[in-house]
């Protein structure tokens, strides 16, 4: 029956772009009850459609545009979490370790709802959730390898590092106006006066650029970071694979999408510091930023 041509049919009615040359359709002998039949078989059969046609097949373009990866690194990243997302029976149709993967990778690059993932694989919204979850926990495994400190110094030795340079401080947090100026966050000032305060503020923009455009590559290369709609538990888990996802990327050179930096000081909100925040903040300007 996978052979068929009514079967054929409806996997390729999808992208009927990327085979010019087939023209398929429902065999002629077969009455409209015996057509009717055999379509609803073949979309309760929804695992079918994945996993007899191979998705790696289509070229590396499609690829990257659904799943942010291109063939070969697709299967790089299935030979990492296979051991820990393959199923253990094919019991009901039960989705490959390659299908399991290709879901989540969907949902990542997409920041659709559940069901809407589910729509596009032809697969339930419970399906899709239960694929997200086991490659997040996978990749989660694998934030110690692909998530380091530069260089070959310890974590212990960088610690006592970061330690000697912040003093008996423990270090800041720095944020951009839509936060109060806090005694552990530290904002630029809205309207900062000649000297200190615009050195202040120019280091400070300095050393929160980076993380702004990291974070904005991020969401360029995987949207559900726009919009997440689950628990903050799973949210962190989704970060963290999407983190480790990243820097697979950029190990294996794949590319990565346009990046749209916005920057949060152009919005004209601002939130007045605390006082506590305040006078932390005017300690630190008058104590490094002096001209």
């Amino acid at each position: 029956m996978h052979d068929s041509p009514a079967f054929t049919y409806l996997i390729l009615r999808r992208r009927p772009s990327l085979f010019p040359t087939c023209s398929l359709r429902l065999p002629p002998r077969l009455n409209p009850r015996q057509r009717s039949h055999t379509c609803c078989r073949l979309v309760v059969l929804r695992g079918f459609l994945l996993s007899s046609h191979n998705v790696l097949a289509f070229p590396d373009s499609y690829l990257f545009e659904w799943y942010r990866f291109t063939s070969q690194s697709i299967l790089y990243i299935h030979n990492l979490i296979c051991p820990y997302i393959c199923n253990i029976t094919n019991r009901s149709h039960a989705l490959t370790s390659h299908q399991i993967l290709c879901v989540a990778l969907r949902f990542f690059a997409n920041g659709s709802f559940l069901y809407n993932v589910g729509d596009a694989e032809h697969l339930s919204k419970a399906t899709v959730c239960r694929a997200v979850r086991k490659v997040c926990l996978a990749l989660k495994r694998l934030l110690h390898i692909f998530v380091v400190f530069p260089g070959h110094k310890p974590v212990r030795a960088i610690k006592e590092e970061f330690h000697r340079t912040a003093g008996e401080s423990d270090g800041l947090l720095l944020g951009d106006r839509g936060y109060p100026c806090q005694p552990r966050l530290m904002t630029p000032y809205p309207d900062p006066e000649p000297g200190p305060q615009q050195n202040f503020n120019r280091a400070h923009c300095r050393t929160r650029a980076r993380v702004e455009m990291t974070i904005g590559l991020l969401k360029a290369h995987f949207q559900c970071l726009r919009h997440l709609r689950v628990t903050p538990e799973r949210a962190c888990d989704i970060i963290v694979a999407c983190v480790v996802l990243h820097n697979i990327a950029t190990i294996r050179g794949e590319q990565h999408p346009a990046l749209q930096f916005e920057d949060p000081d152009d919005d004209p909100i601002h939130l007045p510091a605390i006082q506590d925040g305040g006078a932390v903040r005017d300690t630190i300007c008058h104590n490094h930023f002096r001209v």
